[in-house]
């Protein structure tokens, strides 16, 4: 698996995981791009730790350092019934993949959803993600990752693509 590690997050890291989300959500913020306000007020925050505890988030080392999170639900949450509107019971939904900003560019987006496509087991057929419309870049590499635009619902893109 190149030069990053990818596991599941241990409880003890729950601090570090919402440190790494808000940063990057800073820097999302600093770019002039409305996405993820909320997590800079700890608006996530039981969610996230919670999620942590029913294993399933993960982060991503480079060498001792955390250098990116993300996570994998395996049946729809309240965002994505709101998003999506019509559940698919063949997909795991993929939330808050976050890469630290001193490490973008460097290739840790492709290596998670790679991972996540040929490392991570489930009987499920498809993931799926969504982001804000307007978010550009974020719509292209997601877009060059291969993943299906399925349209735009309240102002997010809704992907999807096949588990290999």
């Amino acid at each position: 698996m190149g030069k990053f590690q990818i596991r599941l997050a241990r409880e003890e890291e729950g601090q570090a995981i919402i440190q790494l989300l808000q940063e990057t959500a800073q820097w999302i913020k600093e770019q002039g791009i409305n996405q993820w306000q909320y997590l800079l007020d700890g608006g996530e925050n039981q969610e996230i730790l919670q999620c942590i505890g029913k294993n399933l988030t993960y982060v991503v080392n480079h060498q001792e350092e955390m250098v990116a999170t993300f996570t994998l639900y395996k049946e729809q949450n309240e965002w994505d019934q709101y998003i999506w509107e019509e559940d698919s019971k063949d997909a795991i939904y993929l939330h808050r993949l976050a890469v630290k900003p001193s490490y973008m560019k460097n290739g840790v987006g492709k290596e998670m959803i790679h991972w996540i496509e040929t490392e991570y087991q489930t009987d499920k057929t498809y993931y799926r993600l969504d982001c804000v419309a307007g978010n550009e870049k974020l719509n292209q590499f997601y877009q060059k990752m291969g993943f299906e635009l399925l349209g735009v619902s309240k102002d997010h893109s809704r992907y999807q693509k096949l588990l290999k």
